[in-house]
């Protein structure tokens, strides 16, 4: 593997991270239906995605996951463990895709890149949602919930497409996060 293939490989995983961020499941879903079709090529150690027991186990976690996040007081509930799923997801999408570098660096390429890009759409996502509890009293959180799903769901097959293009996306999510964030707490 050259230096832009391993560089398209970060792409793709940091991509899929950011979508885990919205979705835990959907971006595993994408990478074991693109796997299968020849689109994604897995690190040995992850081909496991990559089947189609792994298919069929995702796509029920999926459902479950979007059913269970149209219900507003489950939707709270979980927000308390999604934190630490979706970051540990983004962890494992990264390191899934990354081939032919040391386990040291990609390791601490999906904990530090991966990781960190999952966790901070989560904590946006959860804060919209917290926002929408309080001041809707839960009734816009399936729409906000709709918007999470198509969000994971896009970003997803871009990023397994047009990595580039996901880069660019995640940068602009990223940002705009962290100008609000920090916005607000020079107020």
């Amino acid at each position: 593997m050259n230096f832009m293939e391993t560089l398209l490989s970060i792409f793709i995983g940091i991509g899929l991270s950011a979508a885990c961020g919205f979705r835990v499941f959907i971006p595993l879903l994408i990478m074991s239906i693109a796997s299968l079709n020849g689109y994604l090529e897995l690190s040995p150690e992850f081909a496991w995605i990559g089947t189609y027991y792994a298919l069929i186990a995702l796509l029920v976690a999926t459902i479950c996951e979007i059913l269970a996040y149209h219900i507003p007081w489950l939707d709270n509930l979980l927000d308390t463990i999604s934190t630490p799923t979706a970051i540990i997801a983004g962890t494992i999408v990264t390191a899934s895709v990354i081939q032919d570098i040391s386990p040291f660096l990609k390791w601490a390429l999906a904990i530090i890149a991966g990781g960190t890009v999952a966790g901070t759409i989560q904590v946006g996502t959860v804060a919209l949602r917290g926002k929408s509890s309080i001041t809707t009293g839960g009734t816009l959180n399936p729409l906000i919930s709709i918007g999470e799903l198509i969000s994971s769901t896009i970003i997803s097959i871009i990023s397994v497409i047009v990595p580039l293009l996901a880069i660019i996306i995640v940068g602009i999510f990223i940002t705009i996060f962290l100008f609000r964030f920090f916005y607000k707490r020079r107020q």
